[in-house]
């Protein structure tokens, strides 16, 4: 009866990347457990930052197409000197869309322009929803690290080709729709790839937290592309999606090289009665790989989880349905805040796209607190959905006190976008990574690891079409008012809620038997 330790080094495939492999042979020994978790981290927030770096860049470019905004008054730059640098003023005093004639952009430009953006947002997220549900089931099938890079490069010529259209004069929206499509399937190989290899290198005890934290690359890539798309306008809008584009292709060749997939894809094993401290296998030369009989038995056993089958682990559903709701109103707020502040007097003055551009990033900042928050309280309460049902509940008020006091002047608006950011945000992101990596894990698939991409492709799948029709509605009621879109979005947060009250309820009724059962007999 021999065992996986007998086999044959040789006969098992070496899968470190390249850059590892340079790094541990020049270092003549391997790298530590530690080392590889936080090149996971580092290499992984990269790859997801460049990713919505390049999706927000269209919300930024959407003024410079259709400059349909009301016609800014100039701003008294006394009032708010740390704008300066983010106003262009013409010659006259007053402001004006970059990268565009005061026509916008051809078709974008016309009485239908908005509508038209609309269709690209909801064409986008639509594929990208569609694609996240074969992305997850692929991913579990193949390597994630190559799976990955193929994502990030197409993506990466997908935008850029949408910037082309700048220099080669396209005014053709079917163009501008195929280009947006095709770079929504390849974003959707994104989200349940990096899950999934988080998910693999830590183990649940500290994944609210950790993924808190980590999860801030959705908002620094929504900074970053508000801040990088804006400046570049004033050179024409084509750079605002060119640079981005390339910026992604070159983390990919980063994630190729240096992402190391799995422990044991690199010789080692998270011990399962402590996720938190994993035995370490040798790596000695060549390769030998450390890995256990169990393990590999379970894997040959019952392979890939099916896309049925992990719909059926306890609670998928139930966060999936929420985050549906949970997206619809981030992804409107992702795509429609600029040009909300834009279109919105505040303290009696009309900002620049730029500057709209600029202001809206403190709505992510909010949303880098809120994620950590949410992480933070998960991990401690050790109540994952009551802590997502508390956040999506505290988002109606933020939402009510945002649009109706936010416009009295600068900084209370600032203010309340930081709040509205981190409640809508919190649940969004501790759903997406923690819960999602928690789910993948579930005790019912009996400790097959292979399910973990499929699982987040259905929740972000599920929430991804809600983001589809979050932007699209609020492209037709905006044009009624803007406070009927806010309603919209306080009753989105409300069902959010409601979805998870089953969950809710369970994790009410652990606590009190756990409290019951640590209560000494008095009797």
């Amino acid at each position: 009866m021999g065992s996986i330790h007998e086999m044959d080094p040789l006969e098992v495939k070496d899968e470190r990347p390249l850059g590892i492999r340079v790094i541990e042979n020049s270092k003549r020994r391997s790298l530590s457990y530690h080392t590889y978790q936080a090149i996971v981290l580092i290499v992984t927030f990269l790859s997801y930052t460049t990713y919505h770096l390049t999706r927000k860049t269209t919300s930024i470019v959407k003024s410079a197409l259709d400059p349909q905004t009301p016609s800014p008054t100039s701003m008294n730059l006394n009032s708010y000197p740390w704008q300066s640098n983010y106003l262009n003023l013409s010659s006259h005093g007053n402001n004006t869309l970059l990268g565009a004639s005061n026509d916008g952009w051809a078709p974008f430009n016309g009485s239908d322009g908005t509508k038209l953006l609309g269709y690209l947002d909801v064409a986008f997220l639509a594929v990208y929803a569609a694609g996240m549900f074969f992305s997850g089931h692929i991913g579990d099938r193949m390597n994630l690290r190559v799976f990955l890079t193929i994502g990030m490069l197409g993506t990466g010529l997908f935008t850029a080709l949408f910037g082309f259209g700048y220099w080669f004069n396209i005014h053709n929206f079917y163009y501008y729709l195929v280009v947006q499509m095709l770079a929504g399937v390849l974003q959707s190989t994104g989200w349940p790839s990096v899950v999934a290899v988080v998910g693999n290198w830590f183990g649940k005890g500290s994944r609210g937290l950790i993924m808190g934290v980590w999860n801030a690359h959705t908002s620094v890539g929504n900074i970053a592309g508000s801040l990088i798309a804006s400046s570049l306008l004033k050179y024409g809008w084509g750079w605002s999606l060119v640079i981005p584009g390339l910026t992604i292709i070159l983390s990919g060749l980063i994630v190729f090289f240096f992402l190391p997939v799995s422990p044991l894809s690199c010789g080692m094993h998270m011990g399962e009665d402590d996720a938190d401290s994993p035995r370490k296998g040798a790596l000695a030369e060549p390769f030998i790989p450390f890995t256990d009989s169990i393990d590999e038995s379970d894997e040959e056993e019952h392979g890939a989880v099916g896309f049925i089958e992990a719909w059926r682990i306890p609670g998928v559903a139930n966060y999936a349905l929420c985050l549906f709701f949970a997206k619809l109103v981030a992804y409107t707020f992702l795509y429609w805040l600029p040009f909300y502040i834009s279109s919105t007097e505040i303290g009696g003055e009309y900002l620049s796209s730029e500057t709209a551009g600029n202001l809206s990033t403190f709505f992510d900042l909010g949303g880098v607190i809120g994620g950590i928050l949410a992480g933070f309280f998960s991990d401690k309460l050790d109540a994952r959905a009551i802590t997502a049902a508390s956040f999506t509940y505290f988002t109606i008020p933020a939402l009510y006190l945002y649009r109706n006091y936010g416009f009295l002047n600068l900084y209370l608006n600032i203010g309340l976008m930081f709040i509205t950011g981190m409640f809508v945000n919190g649940p969004y992101a501790l759903i997406t990574t923690a819960v999602s990596a928690d789910l993948g894990t579930h005790e019912s698939l009996r400790g097959n690891s292979r399910a973990l991409a499929t699982v987040t492709a259905i929740i972000d799948g599920t929430g991804s079409i809600g983001a589809a029709v979050g932007p699209l509605l609020t492209g037709y009621i905006s044009s009624i008012s803007w406070d009927a879109v806010f309603t919209m979005l306080m009753t989105a947060a409300l069902i959010a809620g409601l979805l998870l009250t089953k969950l809710v309820i369970e994790e009410v009724r652990i606590k009190i038997d756990g409290t019951r059962i640590r209560r000494p007999n008095l009797v």
